[in-house]
């Protein structure tokens, strides 16, 4: 173990493997957005709760602030075009991309390996980010789908054909 500069640590950081999201949500106007997301995690069953990350000035912050909806998409392994389009800002980002309004009126992108339709509960600074809490209020999910990875900064796979099941 050795001190180290921002850029070893975020080399230490691609060394975890993780997987891809976009998360969607609307404006004041009902405008879509969406912004590519590698820091998605699960936090509780009981009640049902996950937690994502963003940049404290990010320009979607008041948009996932707490009360707020959001869907979460976790990208299938054929969606890196899908990442990479997402972790830019774009005018009109939905343009091209296959989608649908859900009932609740948030953006939902076709053929993902599954959707989460939360609501903030909490939001907490921490250091240069924001740790978003939020409440699972629906849920789809396509197991037979196998999800796009990130690590050692490339998109990869999982090969389940290789997998033991418990």
């Amino acid at each position: 173990m050795a001190p180290f500069t921002s850029q070893e640590l975020r080399k230490g950081f691609a060394s975890f493997a993780t997987g891809v999201t976009v998360i969607t949500c609307v404006d004041e106007e009902q405008n879509p957005h969406g912004i590519t997301i590698s820091s998605f995690n699960t936090v509780s069953l009981e009640p049902p709760l996950i937690l994502w990350s963003l940049k404290k000035h990010s320009r979607f912050m008041p948009w996932v602030e707490v009360g707020k909806k959001h869907l979460i998409h976790v990208l299938e392994r054929s969606q890196e075009s899908l990442a990479m389009h997402f972790a830019t800002v774009k005018v009109n980002q939905f343009d091209q991309i296959g989608h649908q309004r859900t009932d609740s009126g948030l953006t939902q992108i076709k053929d993902c390996v599954a959707y989460y339709e939360c609501e903030t509960v909490s939001v907490h600074t921490g250091g240069d980010h924001n740790i978003i809490v939020a409440k699972v209020i629906q849920l789809k999910n396509h197991p037979e789908k196998e999800p796009l990875i990130f690590a050692s900064s490339k998109f990869v796979g999982l090969d389940f054909s290789k997998a033991k099941s418990s």
